[in-house]
């Protein structure tokens, strides 16, 4: 039945359960004094309790038996005191054991969450949001249990084992067979269990995952549910993510249903044999009474550590499954590498030359040889029909992802040679899908320059077009801000966050299609200000409208990935076809240029 004689084998020699043990001894260095408290404590309490029938035998055969009342009560004092030690041992190692177990537990967090960090937008699609998530919280939590159960039984249960065998013995040999037949029936009976609830274990995660995912993107795109009224669709998908989940986790309660009746029913034959064994061995005047009491509280104590041995056993497929995945985020590694930074650029003129860059799986790279310069003091437009990489094209020079052919430059330094600190300084994006911390509207202002005052943020403010709302609200800057910023309209919410990069003062500007929330009146203001409040930096704008085109110094124009037309308004509505489609498309209603 058994490829081999323990099924524990299976797991503890697989590569994951190797990475479970490198996991936990890994985090587990700094905390070997309390990790060498647990394992002395243990061993006292586990000595003491094993001392404890061996006591009670004796009180029995000498005492009770023989009358002897001064021997009770000077064995019932030693009793007792061997009692309190272990009771004490035991409290202690329990306390140093959840306090080490919960320390690993913080650490690992906190190691995946700076991992996940360090990942670029590419290294953290290929996650996904929902597993990332897991990841950092269930996963996390099933190696902390084992951890858990381990420094309270690593060392309790092989020596109440092997110590209960022992002491055993030492009462009645006649019975040692009754140890044979249990012991190892309990192990054969659990293993299969622990086999068949390995699998079940990792679809359990995945399925956790997966009811993650669905309900994550139900709360981000609640308002498109919503407005299509798709609360039924969604719903459904729900309802079968968690049908999912709850298949798998009712398969692993029907093997636990199963595990603890089998456990019970070996542990009480056991005690009905050594009653029924042992009673025929004192009436026959080969055993005395208080041996078999001790022989029977033995064996319940071996049969009890194998249980909790059994236990800790039974948390391992899910901690191997759970170190795996935990692996396989701590040792990917970013894919931008991270270096230590060179000397700021004195000038901050963006200059990309020959490059191209493709998603991993897309059948054609989004941006091909793109070549082109944004001068610092000007204003550089990137226009393009949607799909053209215009935003791909942005998100390359604050190193949110690398090109794969070419180079991108701010004042002649490659951004791959700039530390991410040197690039927050130096670039300030607005991104396309603007976003908003829960908070306050100040400490979302001071997210890229912590020590602003509230007079910059003001100003920052009054430049964004943003410091009306903000002073109509009761708190003014310290005025809450939902998650995402959902309790602000699109418009505001933008505005904010064009407020946010003017309060880093960066001296590259990256506007992603930053105005589109505003209306026409809001647009022109915001950039009549804005041209005053970055005269001295570099501008580049993506930008749909032509109001905000057309008074750009400079305008690139990208088509399928590809510059096809660079130049003025003027020059290009003249000497480009796709920039004059583009515009033509807006006569009915901006006018003609």
């Amino acid at each position: 039945m058994f490829e081999y004689p323990f099924v524990f084998k299976r797991i503890f020699e697989s590569e994951f359960a190797v990475k479970l043990v490198r996991l936990s001894l890994r985090h587990a260095k700094p905390y070997w004094a309390w990790i060498v408290a647990v394992l002395v404590l243990q061993l006292i309490s586990t000595i003491a309790a094993l001392y404890l029938p061996s006591l009670n035998a004796q009180i029995i055969d000498q005492g009770i038996a023989k009358g002897d009342t001064d021997f009770i009560w000077s064995t019932g004092v030693t009793m007792v005191m061997v009692c309190f030690v272990q009771v004490v041992s035991a409290i202690g190692g329990i306390y140093f054991g959840a306090r080490t177990a919960m320390a690993i537990g913080r650490d690992l967090r906190r190691e995946v969450y700076y991992r996940v960090n360090a990942l670029g937008a590419l290294d953290i699609s290929r996650f996904g949001t929902a597993t990332l998530i897991t990841r950092n919280t269930n996963d996390v939590q099933q190696v902390q249990m084992l951890v858990l159960m381990t420094l309270n039984f690593m060392v309790s249960t092989p020596i109440m084992s092997i110590g209960g065998i022992v002491m055993a013995l030492r009462e009645d040999v006649g019975l040692s067979w009754l140890l044979w037949v249990s012991v190892p029936l309990l192990f054969i009976v659990v293993g299969f269990l622990v086999v068949k609830l390995l699998p079940l274990f990792r679809e359990m995660q995945d399925r956790i995952d997966a009811i993650n995912g669905v309900l994550r993107e139900q709360i981000v795109g609640i308002r498109v549910i919503r407005a299509f009224v798709r609360e039924k669709f969604e719903s459904d998908r729900y309802r079968d993510a968690n049908m999912a989940l709850t298949r798998v986790s009712v398969r692993v309660g029907n093997l636990f249903v199963l595990m603890f009746p089998a456990i019970m029913m070996i542990l009480h034959l056991a005690t009905a044999a050594v009653l029924w064994f042992g009673g025929q061995r004192v009436d026959a005047g080969q055993m005395q009474v208080g041996s078999l009491t001790a022989f029977l509280q033995y064996l319940l104590q071996i049969l009890v550590a194998v249980m909790m041995g059994v236990f800790m056993v039974m948390m391992i497929p899910r901690a191997v499954i759970s170190a795996e995945r935990l692996d396989d985020l701590l040792s990917t590694e970013p894919s931008l590498a991270v270096p230590q930074g060179t000397e700021l650029p004195v000038h901050h003129t963006v200059e990309f030359a020959n490059v191209s860059f493709g998603y991993p799986g897309a059948e054609r790279p989004v941006l091909n040889g793109i070549s082109f310069t944004a001068k610092q003091g000007q204003t550089t437009a990137i226009v393009g029909s949607t799909g053209s990489g215009k935003s791909t094209l942005v998100n390359l020079i604050p190193r949110l992802f690398d090109p794969q052919q070419g180079t991108v430059r701010i004042g002649g330094v490659e951004v791959s040679e700039l530390n991410r600190k040197q690039l927050a300084t130096l670039v300030g994006l607005v991104p396309q899908k603007p976003y908003l911390f829960s908070g306050t509207v100040a400490s979302n202002l001071r997210f890229g320059k912590p020590e602003a005052s509230d007079e910059e943020l003001w100003q920052a403010l009054e430049i964004a077009q943003a410091k009306d709302f903000v002073q109509a609200k009761a708190k003014t800057l310290d005025t809450r801000v939902a998650q995402g910023g959902t309790n602000v309209s699109g418009g505001q919410r933008q505005r904010l966050c064009i407020a946010r990069a003017l309060t880093a003062k960066p001296r590259v500007f990256l506007f992603d299609d930053s105005f589109s929330a505003l209306d026409v009146t809001t647009d022109q203001l915001l950039r009549e200000s804005l041209k005053v409040a970055t005269e001295d930096a570099t501008v580049i704008i993506v930008a749909q409208r032509m109001s905000t085109i057309r008074e750009a110094d400079h305008i690139v124009v990208l088509d399928e990935g590809a510059v096809v037309g660079a130049g003025t308004h003027q020059e290009l509505f003249e000497s480009n076809e796709t920039y004059r489609e583009i515009v033509e498309s807006q006569l009915s209603i901006e006018g003609a240029p």
